[in-house]
């Protein structure tokens, strides 16, 4: 059984959110799991400065039952905050953390991580872990629709956050590491039924298909476990696509394995692709491109230029002509990076043969966890720094020719870390133009947290820390000017926003939400 609880109902406003007000956003609100459609991560709010951070205190925290690992970032709506878990989803009164209502998918399989939510017209969605796209009123939780878009009985899980465009809800796949053929769907908004859907790995005989050496489709990985970007101007959605399967052995899939590893431009409308770039052709290590795909309206090299950033995993900050998928620059963000020599006039790496993982283990820096992951990066149009999340990290990785058999978590085979070569994370500050670093701030800790950042026009950039804490940075110097210990590792990125005239930032932290306002004497 599927059901909700209402437990308390504030007023709402009657004003359903459009794909403008999602292209605006954020500002008083969060419409997206990027903030917007950018996935600039970047907020108008500036009531917070560097002047007064030292004020912000706990505004109210909501603990999140049997909750063990929160990934999501949450929607924020007419003073509704909207914070999934694994097959579930809270409406919160964004003012104080007051529970509304609760849904629970209780049929649902699986208990993968849940990165969050979507929100159109007066539906609020999500998916489960059995990759069932779920619909709600988002003022009383009833279901709306409730839609199976892959099988669990053959592999397919999923922890995305669905994306809101004019025709359809996206939503991806994982299951990619355990054989699994990778795809972008479009559901209809207000019915669920498919309006299209990408497949990452093409079939046999059709464009791509060559690049597999003949290695079966169905089994090609590419996952689409992150969430895409999406230009309302070209209507083009832009959708990362993770690595091909076995992960670290290649040798039955001679070639370039398209479309793993790449951004996908896509045909808002259709879903037939426009154009696609491949950071890591041939991927052996475990590079996912499931990191942002970031769009920016900027002057580049003496001329506006229709942008798309990424700091891929592989370890380079990569600038493309989002309208063409011409490469322009690229630039290593690691000062561990050995795999390749550099990159051609097209963005293609030069592969060092000596870090192809072997049976008796390759040292290869970046490590498998990549130089960046998932964590969302943002970007301030005010400093022109794009922040994001670093890793200084080696593996030591291991390949087999063992048959591959789906399913069965083979992986062709593994890695495992260097004991006296911990990681390290820093929050960088790129020049977005060039990729050249402007500050970095060192993280403390183990080396375990997955956090990512927002940006503020009160000129902060907010991040989880490996310590537990949410941080508050200057935008422009990096200097640290407040934190606070949540007593839990971060796994998710922070969201600020603004209800009766007072702005939030907010985090969730393994089991609860956190949020903070300024300290208010009255």
């Amino acid at each position: 059984m599927r059901f909700a609880l209402v437990l308390f109902m504030p007023m709402l406003a009657a004003a359903q959110v459009t794909p403008e007000a999602i292209a605006r956003s954020p500002n008083t609100e969060w419409l997206t799991y990027h903030g917007d459609y950018s996935g600039r991560r970047h907020s108008s709010l500036n009531q917070i400065t560097p002047a007064n951070v030292k004020s912000l205190v706990a505004a109210w925290v909501f603990h999140v039952p049997d909750a063990k690992k929160l990934e999501a970032t949450p929607i924020v709506h007419d003073g509704l905050m909207y914070i999934s878990n694994t097959n579930e989803m809270y409406a919160l009164d964004a003012r104080n953390g007051r529970k509304v209502w609760h849904y629970r998918a209780s049929s649902a399989r699986g208990t993968r991580v849940n990165r969050g939510s979507a929100i159109l017209g007066d539906q609020v969605y999500f998916v489960t872990s059995d990759c069932h796209l779920i619909a709600l009123n988002r003022s009383t939780g009833n279901l709306i629709f409730d839609v199976e878009y892959a099988s669990f009985d053959a592999g397919y899980t999923t922890s995305v956050a669905p994306l809101a465009i004019p025709n359809g809800i996206l939503a991806g796949v994982a299951g990619g590491g355990s054989g699994q053929r990778g795809f972008v769907v479009a559901l209809h908004p207000e019915t669920g039924k498919e309006v299209w859907r990408f497949w990452t790995v093409p079939a046999k005989g059709e464009p791509g298909s060559a690049t597999w050496g003949g290695f079966p489709a169905e089994m090609g990985g590419a996952p689409t476990w992150t969430t895409g970007t999406y230009d309302p101007e070209l209507n083009i959605v832009y959708w990362p696509t993770g690595n091909p399967w076995p992960d670290f052995y290649g040798g039955r899939r001679p070639g370039d394995n398209l479309y793993s590893d790449c951004v996908l431009a896509l045909d808002g409308a259709t879903g037939k692709l426009k154009w696609y770039f491949q950071f890591t052709p041939h991927d052996v290590w475990d590079w996912d491109a499931n990191e942002n795909p970031v769009l920016l309206d900027v002057v580049f090299r003496g001329k506006p230029r229709k942008l798309l950033v990424q700091a891929n995993r592989n370890g380079f900050y990569y600038i493309l002509d989002r309208v063409t998928g011409e490469f322009l620059h690229a630039k290593p963000f690691v000062s561990k990076l050995d795999w390749t020599s550099g990159l051609d006039d097209k963005g293609r790496p030069k592969v060092n043969p000596d870090k192809i993982p072997t049976p008796a283990g390759t040292k290869v820096c970046p490590s498998v966890r990549g130089a960046s992951n998932w964590m969302s990066p943002s970007y301030n149009p005010s400093t022109g720094h794009f922040y994001v999340v670093t890793l200084e990290q080696c593996d030591l990785i291991v390949a087999s020719a063992k048959e591959p058999v789906p399913a069965s978590g083979f992986r062709g085979t593994g890695n495992e870390g260097i004991p006296t070569e911990p990681g390290k994370f820093f929050l960088r500050a790129l020049d977005v133009r060039s990729g050249d670093k402007k500050w970095e701030y060192p993280m403390p800790g183990p080396g375990v947290m997955w956090a990512g950042t927002v940006s503020t026009a009160g000129g902060l950039v907010f991040t989880g820390d490996d310590d537990g804490n949410l941080v508050a940075l200057d935008a422009r110097t990096g200097k640290d000017l407040w934190h606070f210990s949540t007593g839990h590792s971060l796994f998710a990125s922070p969201a600020t926003y603004m209800v009766d005239g007072k702005q939030y930032v907010t985090i969730a932290a393994e089991s609860d939400v956190f949020t903070f306002g300024l300290f208010d004497a009255r």
